[in-house]
């Protein structure tokens, strides 16, 4: 067999034993630091949708239907709540930050 052959034998079987996985953040948010930094780079981007897809997966890593109660929520509304479609009205956010055990702290902006 050449060397060609071989080459292009090998990419077909390496291509084969390939798998790829869905990455999902929630997966690694396994410590309260790991949250807290998680948390603190969703709000320095000021983007609101994002800073509640970030709960949302902080939510998921911590378990939705032990978050829910903690928040006085139904899972359902949570998931609807901090959902890509969702839009959570401040006092949810709040309740949701603190059954995860964080709180919205206020700092100046810088260059302001």
């Amino acid at each position: 067999m050449t060397r060609r052959a071989q080459v292009a034998r090998a990419s077909r079987t390496a291509r084969k034993k390939s798998k790829t996985y869905r990455y999902d953040s929630a997966d690694y948010l396994d410590s309260s630091e790991a949250i807290t930094a998680y948390m603190e780079e969703a709000l320095e981007t000021d983007d609101p949708a994002f800073i509640a897809k970030a709960l949302g997966t902080i939510a998921r890593a911590r378990g939705m239907s032990q978050v829910a109660k903690k928040a006085g929520l139904s899972r359902e509304s949570l998931y609807k709540a901090l959902g890509s479609e969702g839009n959570p009205e401040f006092g949810t956010v709040i309740r949701v930050m603190q059954a995860l055990g964080l709180k919205l702290s206020i700092r100046g902006a810088r260059g302001r």
